[in-house]
């Protein structure tokens, strides 16, 4: 899933403002004209999203081998607060595994309502999420496709999301209905410079088994570090350094490599 990335407008609907007529003047001067009425607020967006990344990284684990990858999405948010969208990057860590034959798709599509409590700054964000993955999955390996079902609370740059697995298994872990993934990000804005500090910490938790394999083994924590720089042309460019705890045989078996090591990457995105 996306890096971030769920673009949410959250802003209500701008009401059109009365428009006063002047009272009529005692000389036969007519009378002023009525100011011209403001156009309201379009009732939703539609925005796109595509970027180029040194790896693709999902909860501090690279999906790509730490091999570059292509992303891109569409939003749709509507000025009540529900919005929709669908996001695909290419990925390696299915064949990696391997658990798929010809798999290097990931596509995600969501939908939910987020908005704000009153005049309180806080903001909250629910949802559901299908993670979607095209291939020809191998016998006896459980197919990929995750449903999760999520809920955040954010104020100013802080945010707290908690994301539950509502399907039977969780990736290609089976029996794994209620695993979560918990985590806190912050993006702190330095000053007018356009630079943003991204900072995030999560905890990746499984549940039951798959087979005669308990799956807490993938269980880890998880954390990140970086910087992103946004242009007025809605170019972004950063990077972030990931760790995890995550380095057992939970994830070295990968034949790309441990996909839970420590690794850079870099990216540059475009908005429009």
């Amino acid at each position: 899933m996306r890096q971030s990335l769920l673009t949410l407008a959250v802003l209500s609907a701008l009401s059109v403002p009365t428009v006063v007529f002047a009272e009529e003047a005692a000389a036969p001067a007519a009378a002023p004209a009525a100011a011209p009425a403001a156009a309201p607020a379009p009732a939703y967006t539609i925005s796109y999203n595509v970027g180029l990344y040194s790896q693709y990284i999902f909860r501090g684990l690279t999906q790509t081998s730490e091999k570059p990858a292509i992303q891109g999405g569409v939003d749709y948010a509507h000025a009540s607060g529900f919005y929709a969208g669908a996001w695909a990057s290419n990925i390696s860590w299915l064949e990696d595994m391997p658990a798929y034959d010809n798999s290097s798709l990931e596509l995600d599509l969501y939908g939910g309502y987020a908005n704000t409590i009153g005049a309180t700054g806080l903001g909250y964000n629910v949802g559901v999420l299908q993670y979607i993955y095209p291939g020809n999955k191998n016998s006896g390996i459980k197919a990929a496709e995750t449903t999760e079902v999520y809920g955040s609370l954010s104020y100013k740059w802080l945010q707290a999301k908690m994301s539950v697995v509502a399907s039977n298994g969780a990736f290609t872990s089976a029996k794994a209905d209620g695993t979560y993934y918990a985590e806190v990000n912050a993006n702190y804005p330095i000053g007018e410079t356009g630079v943003t500090v991204n900072a995030h910490v999560g905890r990746q938790e499984f549940t039951g088994h798959t087979g005669a394999t308990n799956n807490d083994i993938y269980s880890y924590t998880d954390w990140k570090l970086g910087a992103t720089k946004a242009f007025s042309n809605g170019v972004n460019v950063g990077g972030y350094y990931t760790d995890t705890n995550g380095k057992d045989a939970g994830y070295a078996a990968y034949t790309g490599g441990n996909i839970a090591d420590s690794t850079f990457t870099a990216f540059v995105q475009k908005t429009f």
